[in-house]
Formats: structure tokens, sequence, C-alpha cells
């Protein structure tokens, strides 16, 4: 490598991942290059937020934005608090932010000042981060997914997903790293203790997405050069990490793609913060 590809690669910006929760507890992601943050969701309590901040060495002061896909309680909780303690303004649709201000799980509501509005299919630049909100059936307000793309890579969120749309097939097509939900087994979910009508809820197309048709979204969509995909949002009482894996590894061996060589897949821890993932673009 010559010095001068040498010295670009170093001065390049670099955007780095961490999931700090992923599931009905508590879900929360955050997106950083060395200039600026952005976290999308905030369903997790502020002190365990800043604790594991410390423990990877940042601050909550490193944070310049929030996205808000919907306005259940395990993505909005600690909203307002963030907002108010650390002064950042929240983004999010405007039905989504009529939610938030409903949704009496949201104890510190967000000062008028701080409401950003965004409006599906508009891209908008935050800082380092140009941010395309879209829409992903779910049974909130309103809910969105978001594409952001900084630092050379293209990145993509589909939360609490009850249906694939031709417009989230697009944007799974476009990414270099994708984080989508794999919420249940379908013969967990069923055998299991839940009553008849939310397992109907579950299954709807405004529910969640199960294993085998997460696994099918990214076989049928992904583009060559995707590099990793982590599943999210799994469910507690009917889904398991290795079986949710496993499920999708299936998938894409049934379509000739193989996890751990052609594309990564991992699944997101519940509760507990990932280590920081570097999303590169070579």
């Amino acid at each position: 490598m010559n010095y001068f590809v040498l010295l670009q690669k170093i001065t390049t910006k670099m955007l780095k991942f961490i999931s700090f929760g992923s599931g009905s507890s508590g879900n929360c992601y955050y997106l950083y290059t060395e200039k600026e943050g952005l976290i999308i969701d905030i369903g997790v309590g502020i002190r365990t937020l800043k604790k594991q901040f410390r423990d990877f060495g940042l601050s909550l002061s490193s944070i310049h934005y929030v996205l808000i896909t919907h306005d259940h309680a395990d993505h909005i909780k600690s909203v307002g608090s963030i907002s108010h303690e650390c002064h950042l303004p929240v983004y999010a649709t405007k039905n989504v932010h009529d939610g938030i201000d409903r949704n009496f799980c949201v104890t510190r509501k967000l000062a008028p000042d701080m409401k950003r509005m965004v409006t599906v299919g508009e891209q908008l630049q935050l800082g380092d981060f140009r941010v395309t909100p879209f829409y992903v059936p779910h049974d909130a307000t309103e809910n969105v997914g978001y594409q952001l793309e900084a630092c050379g890579v293209t990145f993509c969120i589909i939360t609490d997903a009850g249906a694939i749309t031709d417009e989230m097939r697009t944007f799974i097509s476009h990414a270099d790293y994708l984080v989508i939900e794999a919420n249940h087994d379908v013969e967990m979910l069923m055998q299991g203790p839940y009553p008849q009508h939310l397992k109907e809820r579950i299954q709807s197309k405004t529910g969640h997405l199960c294993n085998r048709d997460c696994g099918v979204a990214i076989a049928e969509n992904m583009k060559e050069g995707l590099k990793h995909v982590w599943l999210c949002h799994l469910s507690e009482e009917n889904n398991h990490p290795e079986l949710a894996r496993k499920t999708v590894e299936s998938v894409l061996r049934e379509y000739g793609i193989i996890a751990g060589k052609d594309i990564q897949l991992e699944v997101l821890k519940r509760k507990t913060p990932t280590g920081i993932f570097e999303l590169t673009d070579d």
C-alpha cells in the first residue's frame, strides 16, 4: 500500500455501531463517528445507559441527535429524560411525536422546542448522517425504519415489522449493514402460553416478523456487498437466539448464501450491550 492510500485510510472517518438493548425490555442503538453520535430509540433506563456509555469510554454528551421509530414504550421510555438532560433534538414523524405525548410510560415529556419532524421518504442531513425514514407496518401510531448514510457506508434498521413491503425491500437492497427483526419462531408462538388474540396480533401484517420471513427478506433482497446482518427484537417467550440464527442461516443457505462466508450474521442481545462494531466501506 502506497503512502497516499495509507494516509487516506487513516484520515477517513469511520462509522461505529453499538446496540445497548434489543427487545421488549428496551431498545437502543447507537451510531457514531469521531465527531458526532446518533441514537435510534431510547427504551432503556437513562441511568443504565449512562453506565453502559462509561463502560465503553463514551459520554452521553457525544450524542447529537435522537431518532425514534415508533411510540411503543420499549422504544421511547427515556426519550424525554435524555432530551432534557442532554438538550437533544428528537426526530420522529408528527404522528409518532403525538403518540409520545400520549404515552403514559414517558414520564418526562419532550419540550416543544426539542421536537423535530421527519417525513417518510424525505431525506434529511444531520451532521455526518444522511437519514431517510421509510414506512414499516406495525400497530403503533406510526412506525418507520431508517436508512443512514455516513462515512461511505449505508446502514439500515427495520424493527417491529408485521410484513415486508416493496419499499422496505428497496432499502434492504441498498444496505451495506442491516439490523432487521427476527421476533419469533412460529411453532414456539403457537404452542406457547400467550392468549389467542395476542398470538393473532403478533402474526398479523401489523405485528412482528418471524424468523423464517426475516431470512427470506434478507435472501431475496440483499445486495452483493451486504457485509453484516444483526437480528433484532427477539421475543423472550417465543424465540431463542440460537434458534433465530440457525433458522435464518438455513433460509439463506436455501438461496445459496453462506452465513460467515458471504455475510456476517449475529443476534443482538435483549438486555446487554454488544461490543463496538466498525462499519467500513472496504
